[in-house]
């Protein structure tokens, strides 16, 4: 798929972090951005960059919540009346929570899950039929390299990634043969503020939180414009599969080599990591 002025694009999560760079990287190129955000105050600052950097570009912006089916809903409707198509679906909203299961409650658990996973159900099922009218589309679901392997810890975060990577793949086999083009995407480590605005579980300790944002920031090494410029290259590419970072690229092939007894050898690791003060 190439990215051009007939490409209109909604992306979710452009608030901050990987949507924004996305949404900036787009911009120049694509002929119309619908991006949306709870954070109402992000989205606006990612519309006056995207504004000022691509002020030919047709945008509009959408304050919403991904978990809330009616809301997404009337976010479907009014892309089709404002920007009459779609071509490019990128699934990026997306928060984090600490806490193992013992201490998280299911409250908390189905709270995540909701943004995570439901809203990019939320966001296939409702710009679907929009999207099958395209000549050309592609849809884009980021799960994580936690949707790869599950670390203690991360229990209700790599479940969402990992239900989002399983709902992925089927979906592009249903789609295979049609004019819709479906990919994941596993970052690794990108610097984005996702840790920092981690929840901490109903029962979990903040000290123990703070110190794996802390482990977060030693390990990211990957620029959300990065992130967004091997996205960009992946979905024209018409990956089906894209990894981000080259954690990601050693953590998919570990998991590969040993899919039981990985955590053995990244357990050292990250203690390593989180012990330096580099």
């Amino acid at each position: 798929m190439k990215i051009d002025q007939k490409t209109i694009a909604v992306i979710t999560g452009a608030g901050s972090g990987i949507g924004r760079a996305l949404a900036l990287n787009l911009a120049s190129s694509c002929g119309g951005l619908a991006l949306a955000d709870l954070d109402s105050e992000g989205l606006a600052e990612t519309a006056r960059m995207v504004a000022s950097a691509s002020p030919g570009c047709r945008l509009t912006t959408h304050s919403l919540d991904v978990a809330d089916r009616e809301g997404m809903t009337a976010f479907a409707a009014e892309v089709e009346r404002v920007h009459g198509g779609l071509s490019l679906l990128i699934n990026n909203a997306g928060v984090a929570m600490g806490g193992t299961v013992r201490e998280l409650s299911i409250d908390d658990i189905d709270w995540l899950m909701g943004i995570n996973f439901r809203g990019v159900v939320h966001g296939v099922k409702l710009f679907l039929p929009l999207l099958a009218r395209s000549p050309q589309a592609h849809i884009v679901n980021i799960s994580s390299v936690f949707g790869i392997i599950a670390p203690p810890g991360q229990s209700a975060y790599a479940a969402s990634k990992f239900a989002v990577r399983g709902f992925t793949e089927a979906l592009r086999h249903e789609l295979a043969g049609s004019t819709i083009t479906v990919s994941t995407v596993h970052p690794g480590g990108i610097r984005t503020n996702i840790a920092r605005r981690a929840r901490i579980g109903e029962g979990a300790s903040e000290s123990i939180l703070r110190a794996e944002q802390q482990t977060f920031d030693r390990v990211a090494r990957t620029s959300p414009e990065k992130a967004a410029e091997v996205i960009r290259r992946g979905i024209e590419a018409g990956r089906e599969r894209i990894l981000i970072g080259p954690d990601a690229w050693l953590i998919d092939r570990l998991q590969r080599l040993l899919p039981v007894g990985y955590w053995k050898l990244m357990r050292p690791i990250l203690l390593w990591s989180r012990n330096s003060k580099s």
